[in-house]
């Protein structure tokens, strides 16, 4: 279970990179990257920065040879800024949840479009027996007529 000060370690970390990319890093491979998430081990020597990049595939993969290339500059002064007496490695991920995100929507839409045909095809439709199909107990009334 990650402490408080892994938590905050991780979210400085985020920002830190985040501002570095923005106005440090000037590699012309470098697309429109967002840091979403970052992950610390639990003594605090790996860093696993998660990020997304707009764009197609092509700036996807030129952010990503951006990144690697900067990991050294990024390291250093993330050591710098968080004064740890030994600086996590960086790794980066390209984040999967946007990805995943827009599958759940198409399905989403999938199911609402075969809902929506379902309840067109039924709006006409009659009951093959009665409306009612289950067999109700008879009144008291009913069997007092009966004896």
């Amino acid at each position: 279970m990650a402490g408080a000060r892994q938590h905050q370690i991780a979210d400085r970390i985020k920002v830190i990179v985040a501002e570095l990319l923005e106005r440090r890093v000037k590699d012309p491979r470098l697309g429109f990257v967002t840091i979403t998430d970052v992950r610390v081990t639990g003594d605090n020597q790996h860093a696993s920065i998660f990020y997304t990049v707009l764009g197609d595939a092509e700036a996807i993969e030129g952010s990503g040879a951006a990144l690697r290339s900067a990991t050294g500059m990024l390291r250093s002064e993330v050591a710098k800024r968080l004064n740890l007496r030994l600086a996590p490695s960086l790794e980066f991920f390209l984040d999967a949840v946007p990805d995943s995100a827009r599958h759940i929507e198409e399905l989403l839409a999938k199911a609402r479009e075969s809902d929506a045909d379902v309840a067109a095809r039924a709006e006409g439709a009659q009951y093959a027996g009665e409306a009612d199909p289950y067999k109700r107990p008879a009144d008291e009334a009913d069997e007092d007529d009966e004896a």
